[in-house]
């Protein structure tokens, strides 16, 4: 058997915009992921439905996995042939022991690639408005772990950081704060000297605590800050409010939760990330095609007597262009059919096909496109909707009434899915996610398949038209609803709900 490959990948401190082109390619590409604890939910999220998930994650006083262990890990997955990736928070090579891991590959002669992460002694002071470098203040920047073996004393030369007038970043030193700034004080540094703890930077959690070195114990212990945090020390911690640009971002601070087809990324989650939200964004559902797609098939080779096409998402483009080419045809098979879909979504995912859309109701939902297309009937049209298994049966009734001929075809079918790597039941109960965003009634039912929550009431959810309220509101969750049906006003309705909750 061919030996295998190691990855050593970077996540990033938290905020899945940091995490890197290169390393989101290849995890998608994992055999096998290796993964810690500190790294992001959104990354997570990002790991293929085939990759074995392998958890080695360690906190202080809490190691799922000693280090040697994990060693040997990443060799025997390696020397089994696969690709392997060690997902690591932040960059492997700071304080990430991703030297040791590579010792034992490359005296074991398992071939091996770095990929760097944007590391938090920079990012997380950036998104608190903290410059770790200013020409006014300092001109040099030190990263220090504040972690220790038990039992013995820290390897820091107190006096030589002092002697720097450097800006000090401690990791992993939250624990040992006060012997942190003792050691600081004692090695001559001014007890005025502007210090902060940053709690969860670049996520919905993060805290920031400005003090100075000789109150930032005292500070820390009044507001309740949590690892993991970094501690900063230096003149450049005074520019913290004046620069503070993340949190005045119209979602900061609050967690979001994306519900989507597992196939089609959420433009949703990118508007939500640019207003400032951390977005979770999870599958709850998937959209399979049909094993026995004859009626399709049989509805394409008559599509000349159909006057209408209409399709009701853009998964149901998808499947019918798909099968149309399986079937040795192409969008001249349409002719001068015309063309009705649900929604903008569709309708781009149809002009994408090379393909405009004649019918758009103003409301995005099933019943109002019957009626939009039932007013622009004369009787005895022939009409043609591949779709969903179960779809809105109220679609094909009103146009029935309406005099034409319906030919209902399903396509696909919707099956309901769970992460393995993030517990949103779990989330919830917790009341980390400030709101769930749902765009079909169906990643409602999704969802609370994922969940099994005995109660919902809890829930905040936003949904993107009535029938999805409807959904939501059958499980009891507390809903709201777009004006329109549309990416823009769910995100829009998201900014509402935390500004009315803030009040």
């Amino acid at each position: 058997m061919n030996k295998g490959k190691v990855w050593l990948v970077g996540a990033g401190p938290g905020d899945i915009g940091l995490f890197t082109l290169k390393g989101m390619e290849v995890l998608r590409q994992a055999d096998v992921v290796v993964y810690d604890s500190l790294v992001g939910q959104g990354v997570l999220a990002k790991v293929s439905d085939t990759a074995r998930l392998i958890n080695v994650g360690k906190r202080a006083d809490r190691h799922t996995m000693p280090q040697e262990q994990i060693n040997q890990v990443l060799l025997k997955e390696a020397q089994e042939g696969h690709r392997v990736v060690r997902l690591k928070g932040g960059d492997p090579f700071l304080f990430g022991r991703g030297g040791e891991e590579l010792e034992l590959l490359t005296q074991n002669g398992i071939p091996y690639e770095v990929v760097p992460g944007v590391t938090s002694p920079i990012a997380v002071p950036a998104y608190n408005g903290i410059p770790v470098t200013h020409r006014d203040f300092c001109s040099s920047l030190h990263i220090i772990t504040g972690h220790r073996r038990a039992g013995q004393e820290y390897d820091i030369d107190f006096n030589a950081l002092v002697r720097t007038k450097g800006t000090l970043v401690f990791l992993m030193g939250i624990a040992a704060l006060p012997d942190l700034m003792k050691g600081l004080l004692k090695g001559g540094m001014d007890p005025d000297m502007p210090a902060a703890v940053l709690q969860q930077g670049t996520t919905a959690g993060q805290k920031r605590v400005v003090a100075t070195v000789g109150t930032l114990e005292d500070e820390v212990k009044k507001q309740g800050i949590e690892t993991p945090a970094i501690i900063v020390v230096g003149k450049v911690c005074t520019l913290a409010d004046e620069f503070a640009w993340y949190e005045r971002l119209p979602l900061a601070g609050w967690k979001v939760l994306v519900t989507r087809p597992k196939e089609r990324s959420s433009r949703t989650a990118d508007i939500l990330r640019r207003k400032g939200a951390e977005v979770l964004e999870l599958p709850s559902i998937k959209t399979v095609p049909l094993e026995n797609e004859n009626p399709l098939h049989s509805a394409m080779d008559r599509i000349g007597e159909y006057q209408w096409l209409v399709f009701t998402s853009p998964t149901g483009v998808e499947v019918f262009f798909r099968e149309l080419l399986l079937q040795h045809k192409d969008i001249r098979s349409l002719g001068s059919i015309k063309i009705a879909s649900i929604g903008q979504g569709t309708a781009k995912a149809l002009e994408e096909k090379g393909l405009l859309t004649d019918l758009i109701p103003e409301v995005y939902d099933g019943d109002s496109l019957g009626e939009a297309l039932a007013a622009e009937l004369k009787g005895g049209e022939k009409i043609l909707i591949p779709r969903a298994e179960k779809g809105n049966k109220n679609l094909t009734a009103i146009l029935r009434e309406a005099g034409a001929s319906v030919d209902d075809v399903a396509t696909y079918e919707t099956v309901y899915q769970k992460s393995e790597l993030i517990h949103v039941g779990d989330e919830i109960r917790k009341g980390s996610i400030n709101c769930v965003v749902f765009t079909s009634a169906s990643t409602v039912k999704g969802f609370v398949n994922s969940t099994g929550l005995e109660d919902y009431s809890g829930v905040t959810a936003a949904c993107i038209g009535k029938q999805t309220k409807a959904a939501a509101d059958s499980y009891g969750m507390k809903t709201y609803m777009a004006e329109k049906a549309t990416i823009e006003a769910l995100v829009s309705l998201v900014e509402n709900i935390k500004a009315t909750e803030q009040e």
